[in-house]
């Protein structure tokens, strides 16, 4: 068994006493994706249901699932789904859905617990959404808690859990929260940012999603999830800024702006769909805090307890300030995190990171090329554009940066770890990776990236990319100030290093 954030918690087993046939709907969502991975972790037999099956692709765990293909409104493609089946985990919903999402959400889950219902599905579970303590519910968390209520009373016991503001890189939420936080250093904002909320990690979701598999299938009810922390929204997003390493917020709450308006607000600020904003904006207008903590007493905490905020946070940064953007998922055997992006997370998850990506072919081999890779810097130069990497060295200088002056340490090989101009080097793997930090003053984090593969018979390939997470808002602007210099040093440096007669690659 892989070990994942649920490796201690036990496995649910069919009469014959293996690890029981799971089905995943939504698999291709935030949760579901996630999931999976933990499910396979449990050896659990695991099916998804999904419209097209070519959205699996990119998930690692698709050789390891049993793959149906139908609409989760079509009775007979989740009989298909359900046939054989132990327990179901539903993670259908309807947010995207422009008008009368709540009848759609309505018309999944009845249609879902029939069929469960005939085809004897011994468990459900359902991930809804936090219910405010007033009752006052928006539309989408009142469509959520109709959605639960249909399923407990379907006559297949369902576990509901309700969870709020969910913390990892990819949720809605989360990503909503940390578009918000980094690009307004300072924000007028509807007063709703004052209500008290209570968000969980990632990470303790899929612990109680896992653990429902097992209780007692007498249990019949609703659960809220939570973490241990109440705050706050304007406080969520002054602890955000303290984590990320940014000011602290000049934030300015007022009674004018509605959800309307806010959302729309957001939807110009985020690159989270208006529409999603808007039911998110509206489940937040009153405190959302956990009733009791009653789920405890059916699945255990973690080792060292559930997750605090500053760690989820912290969680969710990691990857990207790490820079494995690209060879995360590349390894089916190595399971990950559940804060790290997917690459099938929506293309505004997982924060922001700007990439200039050039593809050249060359009829050079693969280690001509890599032996000039490998002498980039110093007095070797970059490209034939030398004066704006000069430039740039003397801009660093002037701030108090180290500028080009460091050279290199050999004129033709390199060690990771050793000082190279103002980069360093971060990864060698010869002869096809090299990654360099960048060293010089920045508002944010930088690397440029080298490979180098066998394309064909007569080229190889040479990509070459540059990378910068952004630092708050002056980051952004930074990026967007020197983007015009990218198009003079960055295709003649590709250029050099792939040698004479490169030619670029079609498809980049």
């Amino acid at each position: 068994m892989i070990k994942t954030v649920t490796s201690d918690l036990p496995t649910l087993r069919n009469s014959n006493g293996q690890p029981a046939t799971v089905l995943v709907t939504g698999a291709t969502g935030y949760i579901g994706g996630r999931l999976i991975r933990e499910l396979l972790s449990h050896d659990y037999k695991v099916r998804v249901l999904v419209r097209d099956a070519a959205r699996l692709n990119d998930y690692p765990w698709v050789q390891n699932v049993e793959v149906i293909v139908g609409d989760a409104t079509n009775p007979e493609a989740l009989k298909k789904a359900l046939k054989g089946v132990d327990l179901a985990y539903y993670l259908l919903h309807a947010l995207m859905v422009s008008k009368d999402f709540e009848s759609k959400e309505r018309e999944l889950a009845e249609v879902f617990g029939s069929v469960a219902k005939k085809q004897k599905v011994s468990r459900i579970v359902y991930l809804g959404g936090m219910i405010s303590n007033d009752d006052q519910l928006s539309p989408h968390m009142s469509a959520r808690a109709e959605t639960g209520e249909i399923l407990r009373n379907s006559g297949v016991p369902t576990i509901e859990l309700r969870a709020g503001v969910v913390i990892g890189s990819g949720s809605a939420s989360f990503e909503m929260l940390r578009h918000l936080t980094e690009r307004l250093p300072f924000m007028v904002t509807p007063k709703w940012l004052l209500n008290k909320i209570q968000p969980i990690a990632i990470r303790d979701v899929l612990r109680y999603l896992v653990g429902s598999a097992t209780i007692d299938k007498k249990v019949n009810r609703d659960f809220d999830i939570a973490g241990p922390e109440v705050f706050t929204y304007l406080e969520m997003m002054q602890l955000y800024a303290e984590v990320a390493g940014l000011r602290r917020r000049i934030i300015i709450p007022l009674p004018v702006l509605t959800p309307r308006l806010a959302s729309g607000w957001i939807g110009l600020v985020t690159p989270v769909p208006v529409t999603l904003a808007k039911r998110l904006v509206a489940s937040l207008k009153h405190d959302v805090v956990a009733r009791d903590s009653d789920i405890r007493g059916f699945i255990p905490d973690a080792k060292g307890g559930m997750t605090d905020f500053r760690s989820a946070v912290g969680l969710a940064l990691s990857r990207v300030k790490d820079l494995e953007v690209e060879t995360r998922w590349s390894n089916a055997s190595v399971p990950g995190t559940p804060s790290e992006p997917l690459p099938t997370d929506p293309s505004w998850a997982g924060g922001s990171l700007y990439v200039d990506h050039r593809e050249y072919l060359s009829t050079d081999s693969v280690s001509e090329i890599w032996s000039r890779v490998e002498a980039i810097g110093g007095k070797n130069g970059y490209s034939t554009a030398t004066w704006a990497w000069e430039l740039r060295g003397l801009m660093d200088l002037v701030v108090g940066g180290v500028g080009l002056r460091r050279g290199r340490r050999d004129p033709n090989t390199l060690m990771e770890g050793e000082a190279l101009d103002f980069w360093r080097v971060e990864k060698i793997d010869r002869p096809h990776l090299l990654r360099l930090r960048a060293e010089m003053k920045l508002p944010g984090l930088a690397w440029l990236e080298f490979r180098v593969t066998q394309f064909d018979e007569s080229h190889s390939l040479l990509v070459q990319k540059a990378y910068f997470h952004p630092h708050g808002l002056s980051g952004h602007g930074y990026w967007w100030l020197v983007s015009f210099m990218h198009g003079i040093v960055f295709p003649s440096m590709a250029k050099k290093l792939a040698g004479k007669g490169c030619k670029k690659h079609p498809t980049s």
